[in-house]
């Protein structure tokens, strides 16, 4: 449905873009392409989301336009007096987190860009199609639909990043011919070479992110005869070597690459409960699993946000995976829950963390 949306950036002024909690990069990307493209058409644009960028996005053209929200009387006196609201890359209001409610009270036109399954009844407008390879293929569409001249570096390399993250570098099940071309035009417009892109985006880390990605290496675990598989991020892992949250993006992609294993879970530990990230490959699909526990996303890339404490989530959620993986024969179910051994086993090895300092 692009026709109409064209119509409303036509017919408005006031813009206000927003994503998911913890965005990625087809989130920030497909922000920052559609907001520039906003302002070179001469329109009022504030991007406003409820958390700030990973320190891996930071040197995205445009990057310093993006708020977070702080429950501002600005703020929210821009979100209730816009014209448009743009929702990309998410399709609920509390994955949008702490201006969620701002959003949809907002007597704006509410339009959501998106690729995932399941969006939820209030947008007025909609261009979404869950076998887009990411919500950045939609904003081009919409940008080439409107004039493909306005497409120039900094719009080019939004894009590019906000599909080549979520293609996984071009790698997943929903890359075909027409994303290359897509992508083959995007480099062109913007006369943008990919390996500087790459480089920032998968190849720089900190050494505490290091440090980090060790301790959590330690906690690997292998359950179901080694079809599911999990790591834990534990808050005190996190204290003691100053790593950002951020940098545990590609955690749970080491659990994947394990020969056997089918699915991957990646426990992160936060104040006020634990983030679940479901990994799978092929036909192991995971989105049910996440959506038990509130959660949602695509079939083989899943995430939740469980209020309960580490362990308790640990365990619930292990337990729940028969039902929604193939696994029943691999095992009886109640030798695949925490049992107290289990629980003693998990202990440890966040007492193994804790005694572990940064050298």
């Amino acid at each position: 449905m692009i026709e109409p949306i064209i119509s409303l950036i036509h017919a408005h002024e006031r813009f206000v873009i927003t994503t998911h909690l913890r965005p990625d990069g087809d989130a920030v990307g497909s922000e920052l392409g559609l907001g520039r493209l906003l302002k070179k058409l001469g329109k009022s644009v504030s991007m406003i989301n409820s958390d700030r960028l990973a320190y891996n996005l930071s040197w995205l053209p445009g990057v310093s336009d993006v708020e977070v929200f702080e429950g501002s009387l600005s703020q929210r006196e821009r979100i209730a007096g816009a014209d448009v609201i743009f929702v990309v890359d998410t399709n609920g209001v509390a994955r949008i987190g702490k201006l969620g409610q701002a959003v949809r009270n907002s007597g704006a036109v509410k339009v959501l860009i998106d690729h995932h399954p399941g969006p939820e009844d209030w947008f007025d407008l909609m261009h979404r199609r869950e076998s887009a390879s990411s919500t950045g293929e939609l904003v081009y569409e919409i940008i080439t639909a409107l004039d493909p001249g306005l497409i120039d570096a900094e719009i080019a390399t939004a894009l590019y990043t906000a599909i080549m993250t979520d293609t996984g570098s071009f790698r997943y099940s929903t890359v075909n011919a027409r994303v290359h071309r897509i992508v083959a035009d995007l480099l062109e417009r913007g006369d943008i070479r990919p390996t500087p892109i790459h480089t920032a985006l998968f190849d720089t880390r900190t050494v505490e992110g290091l440090r980090l990605l060790s301790r959590t290496l330690d906690t690997l675990t292998l359950r179901y005869r080694g079809r599911l598989g999990y790591m834990i991020v534990s808050q005190r892992a996190l204290r003691e070597t100053g790593a950002d949250v951020s940098e545990t993006e590609g955690f749970v992609n080491y659990v994947l690459s394990i020969e056997g294993v089918e699915a991957a879970l990646l426990f992160t530990e936060t104040e006020r409960g634990t983030k679940v990230s479901f990994r799978s490959k092929g036909a192991a699909f995971v989105h049910e699993w996440a959506q038990h526990f509130g959660g949602g996303g695509h079939r083989n890339a899943s995430g939740a946000f469980i209020t309960r404490p580490l362990e308790e989530t640990i365990r619930e959620v292990i337990r729940a995976a028969p039902r929604f993986l193939a696994l029943e024969d691999e095992a009886p179910v109640e030798d695949e829950t925490l049992s107290p051994e289990d629980e003693a086993y998990l202990s440890s090895l966040l007492d193994i963390q804790s005694k572990k300092s940064p050298s």
